[in-house]
């Protein structure tokens, strides 16, 4: 029995205790907060794309060796609009809606006239994040959703654009240790101008109340000019290390005046992004301190690039791994049309995922001579060819293929790395392994079990740790056989066997990514 990816899933808001198998590590206390979409069709409308599906949270509790697991739908603007339309009123990037059938053409050129820049939805059904005490769900428009990351239930409304001119938002920010984050976003065609900017967002005082967003204390680090003013590069995260930002400029670029246009052309907003392989590919090394770009400009050949793995500093050069596919084929293989057809011919139509390992030697190179290799560092074959002054072309060592989704022990983040959890990613929507990836001997072990779907992998450190795989990995597992229950699969993290699951007696689904909440005693 193959999974459904369009069916309605149905949430569990009480607390559902699971049963566990084998034992749970007495350090391993905390709330593991998932999130994806759920719902793919109200009333006699459906969404096109799956990645459009209304907001479904999910949640595992891990206490004292027990396991409770909650799910609940992100009860937002978006939601309460089309639940009380029945019908689909709000427009997701892959599905345009419209609210009124019987709106004319007069209406909708009045509506591009009035928003060339659309109002986007608050389907924030891609990732968990922190901002100081709270908790959001996140998509990448400008708006965000507090939750109660106990019950998971939707709180407030929260619009980036009364802290900071962001159109759109990355779902994927950093933290550093201080309990800081870390995120950048693009402003549009602002006084004729079209930027990204990085922010940071300072942690809540110890024992201090959070009765506003955290945002209102935003601070701007950098900006950085679009190299087109209506056509800015999409981006979904990028990378830090103690000392750098590295933001990745990609040619897979979004068409504004296409974008305002959508609607009235009745298109999606998807068909505004468009990848030009013509170009080359820009890396943006930004200093954490000042906020000033590299006077170097660094780039490489096309490519496109949706997850960091992580970044850190060595001798002189800036290492960052990235998961780069050859075009954006990846996205039209999540319309729900092609994942219902399934078949060979699609698989193959879609890029090979590769990580790549990208160096970036920051010192001066005045004295070095046009066509001569920049990197010198022993342990990888990525290149740095110094093509004129203050121009260097960067080719990648390839570390392995066909994987995504990367998770790392995040203590390591800006630090250098020694080992990646991962997804294969095997031409399909959906997994059947995941991996552990030793950075050094290039060697992966693997956990699959038949009839089983598992999701994005996430480390979790063991608070007394010296090694760096000292800990678990968690994932939730869908299993397709209807005899079997869903389960919480943890696996030790050095040796990647099985180390206990959690069944849970609910519809689990697929889910995108989430965050980890420790609860130390």
């Amino acid at each position: 029995m193959q999974y459904d990816h369009s069916k309605n899933r149905v949430e569990h808001p009480d607390p559902i205790k699971a049963e566990v198998k084998g034992t749970l590590p007495s350090w391993l206390q905390g709330t593991l907060l998932r999130n994806g979409p759920g719902m793919f069709s109200v009333g006699d409308t459906s969404y096109k794309h799956w990645f459009d599906g209304m907001a479904l949270m999910h949640s595992f509790t891990i206490k004292n060796g027990d396991v409770i697991y909650r799910s609940r739908y992100l009860c937002g603007d978006t939601y309460k609009s089309n639940t009380e339309a029945k019908r689909i009123v709000v427009s997701e990037m892959g599905t345009m809606a419209y609210p009124d059938p019987s709106k004319s053409i007069f209406t909708k050129v009045i509506t591009f006239l009035s928003h060339t820049i659309p109002d986007f939805t608050d389907n924030c059904g891609n990732n968990i994040i922190r901002y100081g005490k709270d908790y959001y769900a996140t998509s990448e428009t400008n708006y965000i959703r507090k939750i109660d990351p106990e019950t998971l239930e939707t709180l407030d409304k929260v619009d980036y654009l009364k802290y900071l001119t962001v159109n759109l938002v990355t779902s994927h920010p950093h933290y550093d240790k201080e309990g800081n984050t870390f995120n950048m976003g693009t402003t549009i065609a602002e006084k004729g101008k079209t930027k990204y900017t990085i922010f940071k967002v300072p942690s809540a005082a110890e024992g201090s109340a959070q009765e506003t967003p955290a945002l209102k204390n935003l601070e701007v680090i950098s900006t950085i000019p679009c190299r087109s003013l209506l056509t800015p590069s999409y981006y979904h995260s990028f990378g830090m290390t103690d000392n750098y930002f590295i933001f990745i400029e990609q040619p897979f670029k979004l068409d504004i005046l296409k974008m305002a246009t959508a609607y009235m052309r009745g298109v999606n907003w998807a068909s505004c992004l468009k990848f030009h392989p013509e170009d080359n590919t820009l890396i943006h090394l930004i200093d954490r301190k000042t906020g000033k770009q590299a006077e170097t400009k660094f780039f490489t050949d096309s490519m496109v690039v949706y997850h960091h793995v992580n970044a850190f500093e060595e001798d002189g050069h800036v290492v960052f791994d990235v998961i780069a596919y050859n075009d954006n084929s990846l996205y039209d293989m999540f319309y729900l049309s092609k994942i219902k057809e399934d078949s060979e011919e699609n698989r193959k139509a879609y890029s090979r995922p590769k990580c790549k390992r990208f160096v970036l030697p920051v010192q001066t190179h005045a004295q070095a001579p046009i066509g001569e290799d920049l990197v010198k560092l022993k342990f990888t074959t990525a290149s740095a060819v110094k093509e004129k002054e203050g121009k260097i072309h960067c080719q990648p060592e390839i570390l392995c293929e066909g994987v995504d989704l990367p998770r790392i022990n995040y203590n390591f983040n800006g630090k250098k790395h020694g080992y990646v959890y991962w997804t294969s990613a095997e031409m399909s929507p959906v997994s059947s392994k995941i991996m552990k990836f030793e950075v050094e001997t290039r060697k992966s072990v693997e956990w699959a079990e038949e009839n089983c779907l598992v999701c994005e992998p996430v480390f979790i450190g063991n608070p007394m740790a010296i090694e760096e795989d000292d800990g678990v990995v968690l994932a939730s597992v869908i299993c397709t056989d209807p005899e079997k229950s869903n389960f919480l699969l943890v696996l030790d993290g050095r040796s990647f066997t099985e180390i206990a699951r959690a069944y849970v007696d609910a519809d689990l689904h697929i889910d995108m990514h989430g965050h980890f909440i420790p609860q130390y005693n």
